[in-house]
Order: structure tokens, then C-alpha cells, then sequence
């Protein structure tokens, strides 16, 4: 049977990217049948990548049946994971995310969540000498997967690992690091076509705090003037997600890539408190600005407070 290799539900560039390389490692390296698919719509970003690697669009499933062969990769988060996954015969685990709990698997697996700021990282390193004959486009891809989540190296979460890999692929590509990235978060403000409801969900990961379910979600931006014009919308679209999702309130945080800081829209008393708790703000209206907040898993869910 296929093992199928998959992220998080709301893919980013990481789940987008990573399923990919890890599919071709296992195809070409390991002679295991392995197929790369996605939980959701990728990211605008996402997309980019697949266009400007030449790689068609990934298949969408929604869930896995029993039995079904898998790797998770970008996640060990059952809540962010199909939801008959512990039906499912997870094989592997290959993150850079806390430890949650909660998978079930059908034996002893291979597990590796090592503190790099991206999955592709690992996976090269895992590799070893066989990353070397990764072909043109999956090394594309894993480029693209690094710069993404370490925001061209502004993240916290950079380290010098991610810094070295990225040189060792761009060189290999003949790619300017400063160019392509800038290419990369071009498409990744281009937010106009969709609603406020899939702006919200795009990059989101569900959070329990105290008892309160959060859903949070990170809007990472060159143009930070596109989603924050349509602020009022966006807040007013809280409510009917945070029905839909089950969960008890929206953080929506837009964050400039470039000024390298974040505004968390205020639409209560509950996350204006979350907003003084957790990261020392002082809250007038309906936004606040952070400054220097650009990683959700480092920054913004270790210190969220209610």
C-alpha cells in the first residue's frame, strides 16, 4: 500500500514543501511507494512553490482510512492531523513543534523533532550523503520550505543549521537567497482573493490556554496594509469562525516581515487581556502593535496568557 506523507491541516510552505521532499527520499532512496498529499488549500505562498518548481498540485484528502501506511511531517499535533489518524498506521514522525501528545500508533516508529526552525532542515540532515542527489525541483523545494519558516533568517527560531543549508541549496540552484525570498513573500501578501474567513484559518493552529480554546492564527506579510485594511471585517469574522471551529476566541496576528513585528487585532475584553497578559501591552481600539513578535511557535503560544 502507499504511505502517504503529510503535514497540517492548513498547509503552509513547510507542509506544502516537506511531504514533498520526504516522498521523493522514500521513492528514490528507500524503495518504499510513497505519495505526497495535503490536509487543505495551500498558502498562496505554497503555491508559489509548486508553480516555480514545476511540480503539479498535490491531491487533498481529508482523512485517512485504517490501516493506511503515513508520515507525519511539520506537526505531532492530533488536532492538527486527519481525524481517524490513530485508525491510521503512522510509520514516522519528522517535526520541529513541541511534543503535544495524543497519536496512537500501531508499534514502535521512527520519531524525530529536533529544534531547527524547519522541517526541510532535518530532512537534509536526515538524508545525509543522499541529499546530494535530491533533483533540481525538490531541492527548490526545500529552499523555499526554510526561507519560509525562518522568514529570510528574522525568525527567533533561525539557527545557524537552517543558515548552512540554505547556502548549501542556493548554491546549488545558482538561486540569490535575497531575491527569491523576496519573491517568495511577494506571493505570500497577495491575500486579495480570499475571504476573510480563509485569511483566518490560512495559517492557523488550534491552542488551549486555562481552559479557553483558542484559534491562532499568523497572517505573515511584505503589505501588511492589505489585511489590516479590512480589519473590521476580518474582527466581525472572528465570531463565526470561532462557531464553526469549536473554539472560544480568534488571535489573528499580522506580522511585517520587514518591520519585523506583529499586530494582534482586539475584538473584546478577553483578548485585550490575552494581549497585557501574555505580551506586556498596553491596548487602546481595536489593534496593538508588538514589536519584535514574528514566531508563533516561540513567541506567541509559550507566553500566551488569559
Amino acid at each position: 500500500m502507499t504511505t502517504l506523507v503529510f503535514g497540517h491541516k492548513s498547509p503552509d510552505t513547510d507542509s506544502t514543501g516537506s511531504p514533498l521532499v520526504w516522498a521523493w527520499y522514500l521513492n528514490e532512496v528507500k524503495g518504499v511507494d510513497a505519495k505526497p498529499v495535503l490536509l487543505g488549500q495551500p498558502n498562496t505562498e505554497a503555491a508559489f512553490m509548486l508553480k516555480r518548481w514545476g511540480f503539479d498540485m498535490l491531491d487533498i484528502i481529508e482523512d485517512v482510512a485504517d490501516d493506511q501506511p503515513c508520515v507525519i511531517v511539520d506537526t505531532n499535533n492530533p488536532a492538527e492531523l486527519p481525524a481517524n489518524i490513530n485508525g491510521a498506521d503512522v510509520q514516522a514522525i519528522i517535526d520541529h513543534h513541541k511534543l503535544v501528545g495524543g497519536l496512537e500508533t500501531k508499534g514502535p516508529i521512527d520519531i524525530t523533532i529536533r529544534p531547527l526552525a524547519c522541517t526541510a532542515t532535518i530532512m537534509y540532515d536526515l538524508m545525509g550523503d543522499d541529499a546530494a542527489k535530491m533533483p533540481e525541483n525538490i531541492k527548490g523545494a526545500a529552499l523555499t520550505c526554510i526561507l519560509s519558516d525562518t522568514l529570510e533568517f528574522r525568525s527567533p527560531t533561525t539557527t545557524d543549521r537552517d543558515r548552512e543549508v540554505v547556502a548549501a541549496l542556493a548554491a546549488d540552484l545558482g538561486v540569490n537567497v535575497t531575491e527569491y525570498a523576496a519573491e517568495m513573500f511577494a506571493a505570500k501578501s497577495d491575500v486579495s482573493e480570499f475571504s476573510d474567513a480563509e485569511l483566518i484559518r490560512m495559517d492557523s493552529k488550534e491552542y488551549e490556554v486555562s481552559g479557553t480554546k483558542f484559534r491562532v492564527s499568523v497572517l505573515e506579510t511584505t503589505a501588511p496594509e492589505i489585511p489590516l485594511g479590512r480589519k473590521e471585517s476580518l474582527i466581525e469574522t472572528f465570531k463565526t469562525v470561532a462557531a464553526e471551529d469549536g473554539v472560544d476566541e480568534v488571535l489573528l496576528f499580522v506580522v511585517d516581515i520587514l518591520k519585523e513585528e506583529a499586530t494582534l487585532l482586539i475584538p473584546n475584553d478577553v483578548v485585550k487581556g490575552v494581549a497585557e497578559k501574555s505580551f506586556g501591552a498596553t491596548v487602546e481600539g481595536d489593534a496593538v502593535v508588538l514589536p519584535g513578535i514574528m514566531s508563533r511557535k516561540k513567541q506567541i503560544i509559550p507566553n500566551l496568557a488569559v
